[in-house]
């Protein structure tokens, strides 16, 4: 009897994981089925480095919203990152119990906000305090950069102070032995050891942040143009798709899949750039 379990579990899981992988290939087919030949139509140079995007008059150059989307990532990245990493140190090692007992759960419900909230909250409060301290309409690259930092907090908290803790014990109690202060054994012997899990982290608040549509376009200005500063509006590659999918058609409507493929081949190159660190550090 338990030997038929197991393989009927073993059948299960074996088809989970073939659904998963099945997923993936076909919105890898559909993409580059679609998206390919429209490419080729274009022009790879004038699709990837053209400099204007007026589909009405056969101008698909998406440049500057590569170039909006890699500088708001970066600006979250220097945002989130270390406020996101003191937070999970401070979480593992120095957080009293009491107040443990409510910090995790008001992280967790960050994770938990749905894209539109934030939208509304970057919106209301930090579009008028850029607008405020540094001129121009607020919308700007610097307001989107400032509420994906927030956005990708708790995907880099929790998975931070998960393998903060994972790490042996001795490796603190031995750099204390040896005489280090508690914060240099925090980290210069600590955090060394789960730094693989800790880029990990780094690496899906990046694929969210990229990635983010709804809160993006509420308060990036979402101007079709090189930024000239962090002060402009700013069109990232998710918000060019969703704000003009829902009425392009022929070549139009295959540029924004196209548009879909650069931002899939971003991410697929940001996962291999990890997984290339992972297998030299170990």
């Amino acid at each position: 009897m338990r030997s038929h379990s197991e393989r009927v579990m073993k059948a299960v899981f074996l088809l989970t994981a073939c659904v998963s992988i099945i997923a993936v290939i076909l919105i890898c087919v559909f993409l580059f089925a679609s998206g390919i030949p429209a490419i080729k139509e274009i022009g790879l140079t004038d699709f990837l480095f053209g400099m204007s995007w007026k589909p009405g008059q056969g101008m698909y150059g998406i440049f500057p919203m590569i170039v909006g989307s890699i500088y708001v990532t970066a600006g979250a990245i220097i945002i989130g990152v270390p406020i996101g990493l003191l937070c999970a140190v401070f979480m593992a090692r120095y957080c009293p119990n009491k107040l443990y007992k409510v910090l995790k759960p008001a992280v967790d419900l960050l994770a938990g906000i749905p894209s539109i909230v934030y939208g509304f909250f970057g919106l209301m409060v930090i579009v008028p305090m850029v607008q405020q301290n540094f001129g121009g309409s607020g919308k700007s690259l610097l307001t989107s950069a400032i509420l994906l930092g927030i956005m990708i907090l708790p995907t880099i908290i929790n998975v931070s102070e998960s393998n903060i803790r994972a790490v042996p014990e001795h490796y603190y109690e031995g750099s204390l032995a040896l005489g280090a202060t508690r914060e240099r054994s925090i980290f210069k012997a600590v955090l060394p050891a789960a730094k693989m899990g800790i880029l990990a982290g780094i690496i899906l608040g990046i694929g969210r942040a990229i990635g983010e549509t709804m809160a993006v376009v509420m308060v990036c200005g979402n101007q079709a143009v090189m930024p000239a500063g962090v002060t402009s509006g700013v069109r990232t590659l998710t918000a060019n798709i969703v704000l003009e999918m829902g009425y392009a058609s022929g070549l139009h409507r295959d540029a924004l899949i196209a548009t879909a493929v650069v931002l899939f081949v971003f991410i697929l190159l940001i996962n291999l750039s990890f997984t290339a660190l992972k297998r030299r550090t170990d």
